[in-house]
């Protein structure tokens, strides 16, 4: 039965009519929950005692960051699932990735370099969970050239696969930079099983990182499937597709 599942799910046609139903709600609770949890840390969270009030930067920046590294994971499983079963979506699915994760990269490299002013005294230092940071972009615009590079899809898809297994390695060496090196970042505020931030901080932290996770969930879809109609331009389901958007356009259009 998993097994049946699986190869539905590396249909792009089924992906495509089983996620559609999926989109508004996604897109919805995401935005509710990250615009009410920006309300709710900017308005109603008590002022940290040694930051002040720039500490707020952390409900943008602890949620860019963490989603970032997971859409990495995401990026590297996809392609592997793409090596070694050759699933078309999945290698889809590690193409639309790369984009969304460089974006939320470059969000966290921000944020974190507006927290750093007032805290360190400087826009950028070469720490080591900086750095590292740094170097997820790199990966991350490594695949979106490579992908760009090849004509031969087949053969972007698997140097961006590779690209995406080797460079896994980061993602340990940003969460443990820490610990292993002296950085002046701080040391993880949340952990599996306790967390050194107030409550009346943690909660609306965590539910931003839920709203960045769900946007991101979002975001994937709703890139994967344009990727699924432009790849699958010739088949008769996307030409269906296609004609009956035109159609609903013209019919509006008259209408209007």
């Amino acid at each position: 039965m998993a097994w049946q599942w699986f190869n539905r799910l590396g249909s792009p046609k089924w992906f495509y009519e089983k996620t559609s139903a999926w989109m508004p709600w996604l897109l919805t609770l995401s935005l509710l929950i990250i615009v009410g949890c920006s309300l709710w840390a900017l308005g109603f969270a008590p002022m940290d005692a040694k930051q002040g009030n720039s500490y707020r930067i952390m409900y943008l920046h602890v949620p860019a960051s963490i989603v970032a590294m997971a859409a990495y994971y995401v990026m590297a499983v996809a392609g592997a699932i793409g090596l070694i079963w050759k699933m078309k979506l999945s290698s889809m699915v590690m193409k639309v990735a790369a984009p969304i994760g460089a974006t939320l990269t470059v969000l966290a490299l921000f944020t974190g370099a507006v927290w750093g002013k007032p805290t360190w005294g400087a826009w950028w230092v070469w720490d080591a969970r900086i750095t590292s940071v740094l170097i997820l972009l790199f990966l991350y615009l490594g695949v979106i050239a490579l992908q760009e590079a090849f004509v031969d899809q087949e053969m972007a898809d698997k140097a961006s696969a590779i690209l995406s297994l080797v460079g896994t390695v980061n993602i340990p060496i940003i969460y443990k930079s820490v610990d292993w090196w002296f950085t002046l970042h701080q040391p993880a505020s949340i952990k599996m099983t306790s967390s050194t931030i107030a409550p009346e901080m943690l909660y609306p932290l965590l539910a931003m990182i839920v709203g960045f996770y769900m946007f991101f969930c979002w975001a994937l879809l709703a890139a994967t499937r344009s990727e699924i109609l432009q790849r699958e331009f010739k088949t008769k389901w996307v030409q269906k597709i296609l004609m009956a958007d035109v159609a609903s356009k013209q019919a509006t259009g008259q209408e209007a």
